[in-house]
Parts: C-alpha cells; sequence; structure tokens
C-alpha cells in the first residue's frame, strides 16, 4: 500500500468512527425522544424507525450507478451531508410531518454512505490489507457507538427536549466532520486493480443489476447475507428484547447491560479474532459464524426454561449477546470484502449498494416478524426459528464455498503461498468472469 493510499485510509476511518460516535449520541434515544420528548406517540416512533428503512430501499438501487460513474468520493460527501441535514432536523422538528420527512432525510443519507464507505475502503487498500481495514471500519463503529451512547446518557434529560436538540447538533456535526474528512482525500478516479480480469464491455454502470444478478456466487452470498442480518442484527430491539423482559423476566436495565457486552466483545475480540479467521476459508468462516450463532440462540431459549430465575435468564441473555457479539467480529473482515472481490472494477459500486439493501431488506422485515411473533405470545416457536435460520447460515456458508474460486475464498493463503507468480494467461482461465481481486493503485 502507497503512503497516499494509507493516509487517505486514515482519514476515512477517523471520519467513520467519528460519525458512528455521533451516532451513539441519538440512536439509543430515538424511540424516547419521538413517542415521550415531543409528545407523538408510539405508533409515531415507531414510523420513524420504519421511515429510516423505506429511505434506504428507496436511495440504494441507484446509488451503486452514482457511485460507480461518478466515484465514491462525492457519494459520500453529498450522503454525510444530508445525513446530518437530517439529524438537525429531527432535533428542531416538532411535529409528526416534520419528524417523518426529517427521519426520510437522514435514513437515505446514511443509506447512502454505507456503500460509498465500503468502495472508498477497498480503493485505499490490497488484498493483504483489504480485511484489516475492514475489521478496524467495525471495530470503530462499535466503539465510536459505545461512548457515544455512553456520552449521550450522561447529557439526556426526557423533561428538557432542549437537551435532545443538544444530541442532535452532535450527531449533525460529526456527519459534516465525516464529509469534511472523505473531501480532503486525494486519490485517483480510476483505480487500478491488481490482477483484475478483463470484463465484458457492455458490463458497465448501466447494465449492473443484469451482470450482478448473473453472478452465481453474488446471488448466493446476497441470499446468504439476508438469512445473516435477519438472523442476528434483526432480532436485537425486537423479538430478543421482547423475549429477554416478558420470557426470561430480564429488566430493562440488564438488557442495556447485555447490548454493552455486544458491544465489549466486538471491541476486545476482533483483532485477536482477525488474526485467527483472515487467512481462513472466507465460507468456512461464514458458516462457523452460523454455529456460533445457533448456540447463541439455544443459550437465548434456555432462559425461558428457568422459571422464576431471574439471575440465571440474565445471565443467560447476557451470554447470548456476547456470542452474537463474536460472530460479528468474525464476519467483518470476511463479508465486506468477499463483496469486493467478488465484484468486477467497473461495478464495484453496484456490488456493495446491492449487498447494503439486502441488509436493509433483512433489517426492515427481521423487526417486523420478531415483533409480530412476540406479539403473539410465540416464543418458543420464536427460538427454534431462529435456531434454524441460523443453521442455515451455516448451510449457506458451505453452499457458497463451491461457487467461489480459490482466491476468492481465501486470498490471503494464495499471496503467501505463491512463490512465482502464475501466467497471466492460466491465472484468466481459472477464474470467473465476475471475480477480482481488487486494490487502489
Amino acid at each position: 500500500m502507497t503512503t497516499a493510499m494509507g493516509a487517505a485510509l486514515r482519514r476515512i476511518q477517523l471520519g467513520n468512527a467519528l460519525s458512528a460516535f455521533g451516532n451513539g449520541f441519538t440512536v439509543p434515544f430515538l424511540f424516547v425522544y419521538v413517542a415521550q420528548v415531543r409528545d407523538l406517540g408510539a405508533n409515531t416512533a415507531g414510523l420513524v424507525l420504519a421511515t429510516f428503512a423505506v429511505a434506504a430501499l428507496v436511495v440504494l438501487p441507484f446509488t451503486g450507478r452514482v457511485i460507480d460513474r461518478r466515484g465514491p468520493l462525492p457519494v459520500a460527501v453529498v450522503g454525510a451531508v444530508a445525513a446530518a441535514v437530517g439529524s438537525m432536523g429531527l432535533g428542531l422538528a416538532a411535529s409528526e410531518p416534520l419528524v417523518l420527512a426529517a427521519a426520510g432525510v437522514l435514513g437515505a443519507g446514511m443509506a447512502v454512505i454505507q456503500p460509498a464507505l465500503a468502495t472508498l475502503i477497498v480503493w485505499c487498500s490490497t488484498t493483504v490489507t483489504r480485511s484489516r481495514a475492514f475489521a478496524m471500519q467495525f471495530f470503530l463503529s462499535n466503539l465510536g457507538l459505545g461512548v457515544g451512547g455512553l456520552f449521550g446518557g450522561l447529557l439526556v434529560d426526557t423533561s428538557a427536549p432542549s437537551s435532545f436538540v443538544r444530541l442532535f447538533a452532535i450527531d449533525a456535526l460529526m456527519f459534516l466532520v465525516l464529509g469534511a474528512a472523505v473531501a480532503t482525500v486525494r486519490l485517483a478516479k480510476a483505480p487500478v486493480f491488481e490482477d483484475a480480469v478483463p470484463t465484458d464491455e457492455s458490463v458497465d454502470a448501466k447494465g449492473g443489476w443484469r451482470a450482478l444478478l448473473r453472478d452465481r456466487a453474488m446471488v448466493q452470498l446476497c441470499a446468504l447475507g439476508f438469512v445473516m442480518f435477519f438472523a442476528c442484527y434483526g432480532q436485537f430491539e425486537s423479538g430478543l428484547a421482547a423475549f429477554a423482559v416478558e420470557v426470561a423476566h430480564v429488566s430493562p436495565a440488564m438488557l442495556g447491560v447485555a447490548l454493552a457486552a455486544n458491544t465489549a466483545v466486538i471491541v476486545l475480540a476482533q483483532f485477536v479474532v482477525l488474526k485467527l479467521v483472515e487467512r481462513r476459508r472466507r465460507s468456512r468462516v461464514i458458516a462457523l459464524v452460523g454455529l456460533v450463532w445457533t448456540a447463541a440462540w439455544v443459550v437465548a431459549g434456555a432462559a425461558g426454561l428457568v422459571p422464576g430465575s431471574q439471575v440465571l435468564g440474565t445471565a443467560a441473555i447476557v451470554s447470548a449477546f456476547a456470542l452474537f457479539g463474536l460472530g460479528e467480529s468474525m464476519l467483518s473482515p470476511t463479508v465486506a470484502p468477499l463483496v469486493a472481490d467478488l465484484a468486477p472494477p467497473s461495478l464495484l459500486g453496484q456490488y456493495n449498494s446491492a449487498f447494503s439493501l439486502v441488509k436493509q431488506l433483512a433489517l426492515a422485515v427481521g423487526p417486523a416478524v420478531g415483533g409480530l411473533m412476540a406479539g403473539a405470545g410465540l416464543y418458543g416457536t420464536y427460538i427454534a426459528s431462529l435456531i434454524l435460520c441460523s443453521l442455515g447460515v451455516t448451510v449457506l456458508g458451505v453452499r457458497l464455498g463451491r461457487a467461489l474460486s480459490a482466491r476468492q475464498d481465501n486470498p490471503l493463503r494464495i499471496v503467501a503461498g505463491a512463490a512465482v507468480p502464475a501466467p497471466r494467461k492460466e491465472s484468466t482461465e481459472s477464474k470467473e468472469p465476475s471475480e477480482t481481486v481488487a486494490a487502489a493503485a
């Protein structure tokens, strides 16, 4: 990696960490703010959360094309500015229409930022450094959210709306810092990718969706991603929280401790886990995550099998959240680099946006399904379903491995074991048309 690339990556990571820090000031308190502080009710608060998902689903199908045609830098800056406007709007809005409009702008801005930053990280990394770069992004995001939530909790006062305006102002400022950090990055507009395979001339931004849907490995990864996000992230604040409170009799305060345990495991274990998985086959790591999450759901389910024991129930729920965090730390250096290595250079933004779209779909469907099952009291069915979903992650991970080339599934082992580079002709014949091992020049 060149010095310029390293400096650019540090700026991007710093801006990302600060924006996550700002999010920590607002995300944990958003429902309370809308429902109680602005006195708009729980229904409106639920609509605000739904608006985030809808806004993301509206903009993401078009974001990839813009990234591939205009580059990720301007897209990330525009997304950061939009998110800042939306966040400040939420802090100042006092009526339902204004709150929903601000939530839409904020949701759209945050959705645009994700694939733009992922593309920038690929531009600023190499095959050897990419897993570590994405692991660092995930580590800093969780650290920022945790620290921001801690400081936000110290500043918040439900009897004083001005304290929430202050929180949203900090969040907006951090988004602007992210935009400024990205805007100062200087990279080539058309990076050169190492070992990139020439693609058909028709495979460009205009035909991006068609090319992506013809890529069997990417389609399988998207299906796998939906199940992963549905089975984990989509349940934290809906079905799992309801199960913990209603069945395991965990207090709301201890539920906060469980979430803190999840973040703590990610922050403390991320780089230890990175050393263990970065030279392993990516498909096998994903399959192992499915088994870890299966254990997490089994432990969570066991919390409801000990009637009257709040201590054991709380310990089980905290342990389950910690296991989820362990699985997340295994995925961060695995999935995002795999998306990058599957994408043709001309469609990197499209692939990143498509995977972000899958994530948003899962995060919209997951809480809805979990909430409905919890509302109907189907907790046994709920836990069993999520155990099956986690086992499905393992099965889909193994199947994905059959669709990946050796370089896509384990690029670092290929790099470490290649004493003599393979001839270009042999390399081209052994790869799928959609494959790329990308690194920005």
